[in-house]
C-alpha cells in the first residue's frame, strides 16, 4: 500500500518516480499480484493516469488490461475501471480541462492505432459483447462507451466482427429496454455507429423491433419539444432508412409513418422556438423526405406518399407551410418536404392545389408560395425551395399544368384585376428586372409545358400589353425580344442568367411542337439572332448562350414541317452550312453538356445551388439535352433525301403508335371487364358456397328432427302399453283438453271426407262395370264388322289392366285407412282415460309434470297423424283425378264403337236388298227361259243349291 501512496501523490521518503516508470510498475502488480484489492487498486491507478498518459498506459498496460476482463469477470469493480482504462486510450476525444491546460495534442490516429491492436485479436471484441450484457451500471456502462469508441476508429472492421458474432447485433439492441436513461442514451449513440454505412447491420436491427422502440422513446421525451435524446434517435433512424429499400418498406408497412404525424402539430404560438427544437423538427422534416426522395424506387415512394396522405401526415406538413411565425430555415425544410411528398402523385397534387393561406380573401397556397419565388427580398434558398416546389407539383400532372397554363389565356384572366392568379405571376417573374426572377419565372413555366403537346399550342395564344398604344404581342414574342436586346436593359444580377432562363424555356416550348416552331420562325428576326450569336467568338461565360442558341436553332430544324418555304429544313442547314459552319455548330452545341453546373444540376431533381450565380441549369432540362443533342448532331448531317426518309418513318411510326394506343385501350377496357366478369364469379361462388352450406345445415337439422320424431314415437307407444298395463291416471290442464277436443273434431272431419271418398269410389267403379259390359256387348258386334275392331280390343285390355291397378290401389288405400280407423280408436280410449283421470286428478298431482310430457308427445303424434292424413287425402284425389280421366277416354272409345256398329248394320242392311233384286231377277230369267224351251232345273234343287250358298255365306263370315 506504501507503493501506492507513492503513486497517488501521497507522502514518500524517496524521489518520484517519472511516469512511465509508475505505469510500468503498475503493469506488474496488476500481473504478478495474487490478491484481487491489489489488481483493483493498480487498475484504479492506471485508470486516473490513462489521460494524461495515455500512450504510455495504452503501451504498456492494454495486454494486461484485457487479461483483467478475462480473468476477473466476477468482480464488477475491477471490470469497470478496466473498460474505463480501455475507453480512455483509445479514445480521441479530449477532456475540457486538458484543452484548458493547451497540453500538446496527440496525433489523430493515435486512437485508431489502439483500436486496431484491441480488434487484432477478434476474441476481444467478443468478449466486450458479452461484457455489455452484464446488468451491472459499472460494467455495462463503460462497456457500451468502449465499443462506440472502437466503432468510431474503425467501423468497417468492428461492424464485421459484430456481425459474425452470435447474437451480436441482438445483444446491442438489448441497450434500448434498459431503464437506466443514461445506459439507453448511449446505446442509442452505439447503435448510431454500429448502423453507419452497412445495410446488412440495419436490416437485422430493423427487424429487431427498432423502429418501435425508437419511436417510443421520440414520445416519451415529447417529440418535437424533446432534448438532444430525440435528435439521437432521430439520426439512428435516418442511418436505417437512407437508401435501404427494405427497412422503407418495412417502416410503410409497419404503420410507423402514421406515428409521425403528431411531430408536426404546432400550436398558434410559434414564437420563440429553441434551438433544439429547431434542430429536432429539421430531422424530422428530413426523415419525411427519406421516404420519399425521388432516389428510392418509384412504387416504394409512391406507396409512401399514398399512406401520408391517408393518415393526415400532409395535411399537418401544410399547416407548417401556412402558419406565421415559423423559422425560416423550418419554413424552406418543410417546402422542400411537401415539395417531395407531392412529386408525381395525383392525389396529393390534387389535395395540394385545394390549400389555401389562411388570408382574406384567402389565396390558393401556390399563389402564396409563386408570390415568394418572384420576390427578390426573399432568402435565395427560400426562393429555391418555392421553385422546388412548384416543378413537384406539375411534375407528371397534366391536370395541374393545364389550370397553370389556364391562368394566362385570355378568356381566364380575372377583368377586375383583384385576384393574383399564377400565370400573371409567372409573366411579371419573366419579365422583371430581377435576373433570379427571371430565371426561376422561366424554368416554372417551362415545367408547365413539360411533355404536354396540347399546352405548348395553347400557350401560343397568350397576349400581351407592353405598353399603352401599342398592339399586344405574343408571349413568345415578348420572351424572343427580351433575348435579343440582352445587354440593353438594366438587370440586377446576371445577365447571362436571364438570357439562359429564357432559352430554356423556348428549348421547351419548340421541342416536340412543329406549330410552335413555325410560330417562332415566322418571326424574320429570329434565325438572324441565333446564327449571329453562335457565330461570334465571345468569353467564356457567353459560350453557354452560344450552345443554348445552337441548340434552339437545332430544334427548329429538327422539328420543322416545312410549312415556310423561306425557312425549310435543307435552307436552314445551308444557313448554318454558310455562316456558322456544321463542325463549328456541333462544336458550340456541345459546350452545353461539357460545362460544370449542368453536371451538378444533372445530379438530382431538387435545384441546390451555393450562390445565386451557379443558377443556370434544370434538372429535367438536361434530361431534354441528353435527348436532342445526338439527333440534331445528325440531322444537321442529313441530306433533303433522308429527311424525307425520316418523315415517313416518322409518320408510319405515329401510325403504329395510335394503333398500339388503340389496342392498349382495348385491352383495358377488356381487362376491365375481366376484373368486374371476376369479381361477380367470387361473388356468385361465395353465395353458392353460403347456400350450400344452409342446404347441408338444413338437411342434417331435418334429418335430426326425423329421429327425434321416430325417437318420440317409439318412446310414446311405450307409454301407451306402460299405460293400458298399469292403468295410470292421466292430468290434464284446460289448454290439453281443447287441443285434444279439436284433435277429435279433425279426425271426424277426415272420417266424413273418407266415406264421400269412398262413395265416390263406387259410383267410379259402377260406370267402369256398365263400361266393361258394353264393351262386351259391342265386341260380338265388332267381329261381324271390320279387321280393325281388334286394336279396340288391346285397348280394352289396357284399360282392363289400368283398372286393376286401379283396384289394387283403392284396396291399399283402404287398408290404411283401416289402421287410421284403428288409431282412432285408441285415441279414443286415451281420451276416454283422459275424461276419466279429470275427476281423480287431486290424487295424481305427484305425475303432473310427466304426465303433461307425455301429452305432448301424443299431441304431437296426432298431429303428425293429421298430416299423413291430409297427404293421404291429396294422393286419393289425384287417384281419383286419374280414374275419372281413365272413364272420359273409355266413353271415347264406347262412341267410336257405337258408330261402326251402326255402319256395319247399314252394310248388311244394303246387301240384303241387293240379294233380293238378284231373286227377282233370277225368278224372270227361269221363267223365260222356260216359255223359249230350255230346261230349267227344280225349285227343290235350287233351294238346295241356295242352301249350300248359303252355308259357304255363313262359313266365311265364321272366318271373318
Amino acid at each position: 500500500m506504501n507503493f501506492l501512496r507513492g503513486v497517488m501523490g501521497g507522502p514518500s521518503a524517496g524521489p518520484q518516480p517519472s511516469g512511465a516508470e509508475t505505469i510500468q510498475k503498475l503493469c506488474d502488480r496488476v500481473a504478478s499480484s495474487t490478491l484481487l484489492d491489489d489488481r483493483r487498486d493498480a487498475v484504479r491507478a492506471l485508470k486516473s493516469l490513462s489521460k494524461k498518459y495515455r500512450l504510455e498506459v495504452g503501451i504498456q498496460a492494454m495486454e494486461h488490461l484485457i487479461h483483467v476482463l478475462q480473468t476477473d469477470r466476477s468482480d464488477s469493480e475491477i471490470i469497470g475501471y478496466a473498460l474505463d482504462t480501455l475507453y480512455n486510450v483509445i479514445s480521441n476525444d479530449l477532456e475540457e480541462e486538458e484543452q484548458e491546460e493547451n497540453l500538446p495534442k496527440q496525433v489523430d490516429d493515435l486512437g485508431s492505432q489502439f483500436t486496431e491492436i484491441f480488434i487484432k485479436q477478434q476474441e476481444n471484441v467478443t468478449l466486450l459483447l458479452t461484457l455489455v450484457e452484464e446488468f451491472d451500471f459499472h460494467v455495462r456502462w463503460p462497456g457500451v462507451k468502449l465499443l462506440t469508441s472502437l466503432l468510431k476508429q474503425q467501423g468497417p472492421q468492428v461492424q464485421q466482427i459484430i456481425l459474425v458474432s452470435p447474437m451480436g447485433v441482438s445483444r446491442l439492441m438489448d441497450l434500448l429496454a434498459d431503464s437506466r436513461e443514461v445506459i439507453r442514451n448511449d446505446g442509442v449513440l452505439l447503435l448510431q455507429q454500429l448502423t453507419k454505412s452497412n445495410a446488412a447491420i440495419q436490416k437485422i436491427v430493423a427487424f429487431e423491433n427498432a423502429f418501435e422502440r425508437l419511436l417510443d422513446i421520440i414520445t416519451e421525451e415529447g417529440n418535437s419539444d424533446g432534448g438532444i435524446v430525440v435528435e439521437d434517435c432521430l439520426l439512428l433512424l435516418q442511418n436505417l432508412l437512407k437508401n435501404n429499400n427494405s427497412n422503407q418498406n418495412f417502416f410503410k408497412e409497419g404503420s410507423y409513418i402514421q406515428r409521425m404525424k403528431p411531430w408536426f402539430e404546432v400550436g398558434d404560438d410559434n414564437c420563440g422556438w429553441s434551438a433544439q427544437k429547431v434542430t429536432n423538427l429539421h430531422l424530422m422534416l428530413q426523415l419525411v423526405r427519406v421516404l420519399v426522395s425521388p432516389t428510392n424506387p418509384p412504387g416504394a415512394t409512391s406507396s409512401c406518399q399514398k399512406a401520408m396522405f391517408h393518415c393526415g401526415l400532409l395535411q399537418q406538413l401544410c399547416t407548417i407551410l401556412m402558419a406565421t411565425g415559423v423559422p425560416a430555415d423550418i419554413l424552406t425544410e418543410t417546402i422542400n418536404t411537401v415539395s417531395e411528398v407531392i412529386r408525381g402523385c395525383q392525389m396529393n397534387q390534387d389535395y395540394f392545389a385545394s390549400v389555401n393561406a389562411p388570408s382574406n380573401p384567402p389565396r390558393p397556397a401556390i399563389v402564396v408560395l409563386l408570390m415568394s419565388m418572384v420576390n427578390e427580398r426573399q432568402p435565395f434558398v427560400l426562393r429555391c425551395a418555392v421553385l422546388y416546389c412548384f416543378q413537384c407539383f406539375l411534375y407528371k400532372n397534366q391536370k395541374g399544368q393545364g389550370e397553370i397554363v389556364s391562368t394566362l389565356l385570355p378568356s381566364t384572366i380575372d377583368a377586375t384585376g383583384n385576384s393574383v392568379s399564377a400565370g400573371q405571376l409567372l409573366c411579371g417573374g419573366l419579365f422583371s428586372t430581377d435576373s433570379l426572377s427571371n430565371w426561376c419565372a422561366a424554368v416554372a413555366l417551362a415545367h408547365a409545358l413539360q411533355e404536354n403537346a396540347t399546352l405548348k399550342e395553347q400557350l401560343l395564344r397568350v397576349q400581351l400589353a407592353t405598353s399603352i398604344g401599342n398592339p399586344p404581342v405574343s408571349l413568345l414574342q415578348q420572351c424572343t425580344n427580351i433575348l435579343s436586346q440582352g445587354d440593353k436593359i438594366d438587370r440586377r444580377g446576371s445577365k447571362v442568367q436571364t438570357r439562359v432562363g429564357l432559352l430554356m424555356l423556348l428549348c421547351t416550348w419548340l421541342s416536340n411542337c412543329s406549330i410552335a416552331v413555325t410560330h417562332f420562325l415566322h418571326n424574320p428576326a429570329n434565325v438572324p439572332f441565333l446564327t449571329g450569336q453562335i457565330a461570334e467568338n465571345l468569353g467564356e461565360e457567353e459560350q453557354l448562350v452560344q450552345g443554348l442558341c445552337a441548340l434552339l436553332l437545332g430544334i427548329s430544324i429538327y422539328y420543322n414541317d416545312n410549312s415556310l418555304e423561306n425557312y425549310r429544313k435543307e435552307k436552314l442547314k445551308q444557313l448554318i452550312e454558310k455562316r456558322i459552319g456544321r463542325e463549328n455548330f456541333i462544336e458550340k452545341l456541345g459546350f452545353i453538356s461539357k460545362h460544370e453546373l449542368y453536371s451538378r444540376a444533372a445530379q438530382k431533381p431538387q435545384p441546390s445551388f451555393s450562390s445565386p450565380d451557379h443558377m443556370m441549369f434544370d434538372h429535367e432540362f438536361t434530361k431534354l439535352v441528353k435527348e436532342l443533342e445526338g439527333v440534331i448532331s445528325k440531322a444537321i448531317y442529313k441530306s433533303s433525301e433522308e429527311d424525307k426518309k425520316e418523315e415517313e418513318v416518322k409518320k408510319t411510326l405515329e401510325q403504329h403508335d395510335n394503333i398500339v394506343t388503340h389496342y392498349k385501350k382495348v385491352i383495358r377496357e377488356q381487362d376491365q371487364e375481366l376484373e368486374e366478369l371476376k369479381q361477380q364469379i367470387n361473388t356468385l361462388t361465395s353465395q353458392n358456397e353460403q347456400l350450400q352450406a344452409t342446404v347441408t345445415q338444413q338437411v342434417s337439422q331435418i334429418q335430426q328432427h326425423k329421429d327425434q320424431y321416430n325417437l318420440l314415437k317409439v318412446q310414446l307407444g311405450k307409454d301407451t302399453q306402460h299405460h293400458n298395463s298399469h292403468s295410470e291416471t292421466f292430468q290434464m290442464n284446460g289448454i290439453q283438453v281443447e287441443e285434444v277436443s279439436k284433435l277429435k273434431e279433425e279426425l271426424e272431419e277426415w272420417k266424413n271426407k273418407h266415406e264421400l271418398l269412398q262413395g265416390q269410389l263406387r259410383e267410379k267403379d259402377s260406370v267402369i262395370e256398365k263400361l266393361k259390359s258394353s264393351q262386351l256387348e259391342m265386341g260380338t258386334t265388332e267381329q261381324s264388322s271390320q279387321t280393325s275392331k281388334s286394336g279396340g280390343l288391346e285397348l280394352n285390355n289396357e284399360l282392363q289392366k289400368e283398372l286393376e291397378m286401379l283396384r289394387n290401389q283403392i284396396q291399399l288405400q283402404s287398408a290404411e285407412i283401416s289402421k287410421l280407423q284403428i288409431e282412432n280408436q285408441k285415441l279414443q280410449v286415451m281420451n276416454a282415460t283422459a275424461d276419466a283421470a279429470l275427476g281423480d286428478s287431486s290424487k295424481t298431482v305427484v305425475n303432473n309434470s310427466e304426465l303433461e310430457g307425455r301429452l305432448e308427445q301424443e299431441i304431437k303424434e296426432l298431429k303428425s297423424e293429421v298430416k299423413a292424413l291430409s297427404e293421404e287425402k291429396e294422393s286419393l284425389k289425384q287417384h281419383l283425378d286419374s280414374s275419372s280421366s281413365t272413364v272420359a277416354i273409355l266413353q271415347d272409345e264406347k262412341s267410336k264403337l257405337q258408330q261402326e256398329v251402326a255402319e256395319s248394320k247399314k252394310e248388311q242392311d244394303d246387301l240384303l236388298v241387293l240379294l233380293a233384286d238378284q231373286d227377282q231377277k233370277l225368278s224372270a230369267l227361269k221363267i223365260k227361259l222356260k216359255d223359249l224351251g230350255v230346261p230349267v232345273e227344280d225349285e227343290d234343287d235350287i233351294e238346295s243349291g241356295d242352301q249350300g250358298d248359303e252355308d259357304e255365306d255363313g262359313d266365311e263370315e265364321e272366318q271373318d
